[in-house]
């Protein structure tokens, strides 16, 4: 048995849920190795899966396949990430508004432990300094007050083609962006978690130790006890997390990188977005890997 993330490398919920309940149906899925090699089978099989993680910033597409794993009485989470950014930022996510009615359906139809929100990444830019991100934070979290029990936070990490995406974005758009300095990270982490708890949320910080202040805690976005939660019953899977600070429980990703078309700007997955694009039309639900 086994968790299965879908995924933290693309949007299935988004983009390919008719993917994802062909390769339940055939009950499996082959995923390319992100170090290398060949592809590789991961079971989907109704007996050999203890629940999902789905990764999201648009579950509308999903709503079937939500209903299939309900019925099914397979526990999952949606960890739902809404930030509401500028477009020049994040080109072709759904309206605000939006994001925020699905959140609050995942928590009507299947209860308030069935999603987190993720505000995440941050990244501090000109149109999105600290004080964007207080007050931005504040009016989300009195959005979704009553729906989330968590949401969980990070600060973009800036790899190389984070760099250059942002630098080819803010040529385009004419904005400055900086990384900020650790104290700086830690002080807005200290206050979102006292604005996340006047609205009945817990603050978590993901892959990110020297950023957890105040109340805040690490997160687990694989979290077997809140799948168990959900199931009824405990979920004996072991930690495993898959980079330094990560406390996610183990677990199979069946995504693959450079697939989402979403075009944010800040994405570590993708490395090209016209390449993501083009690997979104080309791809077909029959096929048996992303």
């Amino acid at each position: 048995m086994v968790i299965i993330s879908a995924s933290y490398r693309t949007d299935i919920p988004a983009f390919y849920g008719d993917w994802f309940q062909a390769r339940r149906r055939a009950g499996f899925a082959e995923v390319r190795s992100p170090y290398g090699g060949g592809d590789y089978r991961v079971a989907l099989d109704h007996g050999a899966v203890d629940g999902y993680v789905f990764w999201t910033r648009n579950a509308g597409p999903f709503r079937a396949a939500l209903d299939e794993l309900a019925a099914e009485t397979t526990p999952f989470v949606v960890q739902f990430t809404i930030t509401g950014y500028p477009r020049p930022l994040e080109t072709s996510v759904i309206e605000l508004a939006k994001a925020v009615a699905q959140i609050r359906e995942i928590a009507e139809r299947f209860g308030p432990r069935a999603a987190v929100w993720r505000y995440d990444p941050m990244i501090e830019t000109s149109l999105t300094p600290m004080a964007f991100h207080r007050a931005n934070f504040a009016d989300l979290a009195e959005r979704l007050a009553g729906a989330v029990d968590e949401v969980t936070v990070s600060f973009a990490h800036i790899y190389r083609k984070t760099r250059r995406n942002l630098a080819a974005a803010a040529r385009t758009h004419g904005f400055g962006w900086v990384d900020p300095e650790v104290g700086q990270k830690r002080a807005l982490v200290a206050e979102l978690t006292a604005t996340a708890a006047a609205h009945g949320m817990r603050l978590t910080v993901c892959s990110q130790p020297e950023l957890v202040a105040g109340d805040a805690a690490p997160a687990r976005c694989i979290d077997a006890a809140r799948l168990g939660d959900i199931a009824g019953h405990p979920i004996a899977v072991r930690e495993r997390g898959n980079r330094p600070g990560c406390l996610c429980a183990e677990s199979r990703d069946i995504g693959g990188y450079d697939s989402c078309p979403h075009g944010c700007v800040y994405c570590y997955a993708v490395a090209d977005r016209r390449r993501a694009q083009a690997n979104f039309k080309r791809h077909r639900p029959e096929t048996a890997r992303l």
